[in-house]
């Protein structure tokens, strides 16, 4: 599952911080930059060159682009000029953020007198009980979601950080925007020197260099995604594009989206999947917004397998939207749907909302008693999703071997307000769409 609408803070993972402290010392464990500088002491200056380089897996204070000093781990490090142990670049991980905020820093950024021992993390997972590691020693992460590997053991899931642990392209251009990446993405070995990327926006083919895009651009004659459309309403269209018979478009979709999003798994054989692509339109062409991917033939009835809405578009309901879509699909192929599993901490969070809101507005239309059964068929909505949001808003209490839903119209109001806005409506007048069938 992937990445949908951004929270604003930094605490939530984007790219700003909103610290409102006065105090040296925020309540996040954030320090204030020093105004003044002190002059050192020849001992301190020495007991400072001594630790340089500093190890992968020191820990120390690292100033953000808010103007305090936040804790870090070192996770790599790199020779950036000169034989000299200051002539270092450090990978970090700012211990209280999520993964997308890592990056290269400098020397100059760190506060040396800060620094911690390096810790054996083999030792230290000795002590975890059982194959899972702990929520304790996961790392930290935003609100209350889930990070997205729970299926994995603690070794799986140690080497999966070791593997993506640096992101490899730092930027991409894709249409009249430069986004910053979040995480790793396995392009071919031929890009591993490339730290910026320049994507066709049509049909999503990669190049090293911007004069490769502006040739590109002069003989790609696509100025949508390759799949048929279903869906116009405005400005806005959505394609859906068969992975089996657009397989250059699929492969590379998956690259740029694994770039947002840490625990997908690249699948590279995208025969499999359907992608549903969100585009807004003008006269230069259908601008993709963000999508979302389905298998062709799910046992599990998953409805979504992968959802993304590119960075520059978060934040208007687009993300809210793709998932609407996904359920409407579902109505029309009469079958119940949830998205597949594990869920992202952003896809967490804005699922969790979508069935609130639909949920708590049928209830209150509602006279009368009604099923969660009831509620399945008329939403699409499998029904341990209901079930797992209604408890979650305890709204439904077990009685003599039964659930019972309880709607109090004051305890509704209240959950769909703190629902938030539902975002942009699907206006299923405007879909025009036949369930895939396999072609003979």
């Amino acid at each position: 599952m992937g990445s949908l609408d951004t929270p604003i803070s930094a605490e939530n993972g984007s790219g700003h911080a909103t610290g409102h402290g006065k105090s040296p010392m925020t309540d996040g464990g954030a320090r204030a930059a020093p105004a003044d500088s002190v002059p050192e002491f020849e001992p301190s200056k020495r007991r400072r060159s001594s630790m340089l380089p500093l190890e992968v897996g020191t820990r120390v204070m690292c100033r953000w682009r808010d103007g305090k000093y936040h804790p870090v781990k070192v996770i790599e490090r790199r020779r950036v000029h000169g034989c000299g142990p200051n002539d270092y670049e450090y990978y970090v991980h700012y211990t209280e953020f999520n993964r997308r905020l890592d990056e290269w820093v400098k020397l100059d950024q760190l506060d040396l007198d800060s620094v911690e021992a390096v810790v054996d993390e083999k030792v230290e997972e000795k002590g975890a009980s059982g194959l899972k590691m702990t929520r304790h020693q996961k790392r930290k992460i935003d609100e209350t979601h889930v990070e997205g590997h729970e299926e994995l053991d603690a070794a799986s899931l140690r080497e999966h950080e070791e593997f993506t642990k640096v992101k490899n392209i730092a930027t991409i251009e894709l249409g009249r925007y430069e986004i910053e990446t979040w995480y790793f993405s396995p392009f071919p070995s031929e890009y591993n020197d490339c730290l910026k990327l320049f994507f066709c926006e049509f049909c999503l083919n990669f190049m090293k260099r911007k004069e490769q895009l502006q040739r590109h651009m002069k003989k790609c004659d696509l100025k949508h995604p390759p799949g048929d459309e279903i869906y116009r309403s405005g400005t806005l269209s959505m394609f859906e594009v068969d992975g089996k018979k657009n397989k250059v478009y699929g492969q590379n979709l998956c690259y740029l989206a694994k770039l947002f999003l840490d625990h997908k798994t690249l699948y590279y054989d995208v025969d499999l999947f359907l992608f549903y692509v969100l585009c807004e339109c003008d006269e230069r062409g259908c601008h993709m917004v963000g999508y979302f991917s389905k298998e062709k033939h799910s046992e599990e009835s998953y409805n979504l397998a992968c959802i993304l809405t590119l960075p520059p578009y978060q934040r208007k309901g687009y993300g809210k939207f793709l998932i609407a879509f996904s359920y409407e699909l579902s109505k029309k192929e009469g079958k119940v749907g949830t998205p597949e599993r594990p869920l992202s901490d952003l896809g967490l969070l804005s699922y969790r909302g979508y069935w609130t809101r639909v949920l708590l507005d049928i209830l209150k239309k509602h006279k009368g008693n009604i099923s969660i059964k009831e509620l399945s068929d008329m939403t699409a909505i499998k029904a341990e999703d209901i079930l797992t949001t209604l408890q979650s808003l305890e709204l439904i209490q077990y009685r003599k071997g039964q659930h019972v839903i309880c709607a109090d119209p004051k305890v509704l109001d209240r959950h769909l307000k703190a629902a938030g806005r539902g975002g942009l409506d699907v206006d299923v007048c405007k879909l025009i769409w036949t369930p895939y069938k396999e072609q003979s």
